[in-house]
């Protein structure tokens, strides 16, 4: 799914990302909730980059997970994280952030968009001003003991692309 949005691109770049689980939901530019067994997955754009809310069909437990430029907090995203969440099960981020030439940028942003704009599990902003300045998410596995989405921050300014990919095992 692609979302249109009038919120301008605000000139940002990787180092300002932050990573959280503990973060609270920040309003949302774009946001689509896909169901999957025994969850609701809500896959959120933000002004600031996104949030994927878990919520446990069973006990109503939540994880948010943001991703952001978040005011006050340093930024910085760890290249790989894990941790075990009791009621949900083993977590795993990883992000990969990547300096391309224009060029390059142009080809992995078509490629994003070809990945997620016809996918039930996938969600696509891009922001006014410039074609490439794009914030997507994509949940690519949602059945039997696992999920799996990855996101994608491309900012055209800086020619970076970052890529992460969280994995919860049951």
């Amino acid at each position: 799914m692609r979302a249109s949005i009038s919120a301008p691109f605000v000139d940002t770049k990787a180092d300002d990302l932050v990573w959280t689980l503990n973060h609270p939901l920040v309003e949302s530019l774009a946001a689509r909730t896909v169901e999957v067994p025994g969850f609701g997955v809500e896959l959120r754009v933000l002004g600031a980059s996104h949030q994927v809310v878990l919520r446990s069909a069973s006990d109503g437990g939540e994880l948010v997970e943001t991703v952001a430029c978040l005011p006050g907090v340093p930024g910085g995203l760890p290249g790989c994280a894990g941790l075990p969440l009791p009621g949900v099960g083993d977590y795993r981020f990883d992000s990969v952030v990547e300096s391309l030439s224009r060029r390059e940028l142009a080809l992995r942003v078509a490629e994003v968009h070809d990945a997620t704009s016809d996918s039930p599990g996938g969600l696509l902003v891009a922001f006014p001003g410039d074609p490439l300045a794009i914030t997507a998410l994509h949940l690519t596995s949602g059945s039997g003991a696992s999920l799996r989405w990855h996101t994608w921050h491309a900012y055209p300014q800086s020619n970076e692309l970052v890529t992460t990919t969280t994995t919860l095992t049951s």
